[in-house]
């Protein structure tokens, strides 16, 4: 069973202040330091480029499972687009055979950008009722912590 599911959000940044955080392991660490979504994430491999392997904890009581390791299949600075995979745990202990998440960063004009997340996924058909851990909610949550972030910057930015 494949489906795929997406998120925008519009962030009143340039386009390469957004890609500095999301295309980077600047992300993971917010999600980190925030603390809500992500416990601990550890760089069991890489430098943040393809191939770079993440770990990923989870705070106890998250519904599923306690952690994942994502790989980054894909990195492209010019198009501003990230993706990573599941390798390990998480969706693939459910019953998953992929679980893929895209990360695109749009501008749309010199001042403000869109930031596309897309996930793909496929569920063996007995294990076909696990398809609703895959879910855009941490994906939003995550885009809005992302914006909070960059618009703070920003404006402590503007202020100097």
């Amino acid at each position: 069973m494949f489906g795929q599911l997406s998120h925008e959000l519009e962030i009143n940044v340039p386009a390469s202040e957004a890609w500095e955080l999301y295309g980077t392991l600047r992300l993971a660490k917010l999600l980190e330091e925030d603390g809500t979504l992500v416990q601990k994430f550890e760089v069991t491999e890489g430098d943040g480029g393809i191939g770079t392997i993440l770990k990923l904890t989870f705070p106890p009581g998250t519904p599923g499972f306690t952690y994942y390791k994502e790989k980054f299949t894909k990195l492209d600075n010019e198009k501003r687009l990230k993706e990573a995979e599941v390798i390990e745990g998480g969706y693939l202990e459910l019953g998953f055979t992929f679980h893929h998440t895209r990360f695109e960063v749009i501008e749309m004009d010199s001042d403000t950008c869109m930031v596309r997340t897309t996930i793909e996924y496929d569920v063996k058909e007995e294990a076909a009722a696990n398809a609703s851990y895959a879910t855009i909610d941490a994906v939003a949550k995550l885009a809005e912590l992302a914006k909070n972030h960059l618009i703070k910057n920003k404006a402590s930015k503007d202020t100097h």
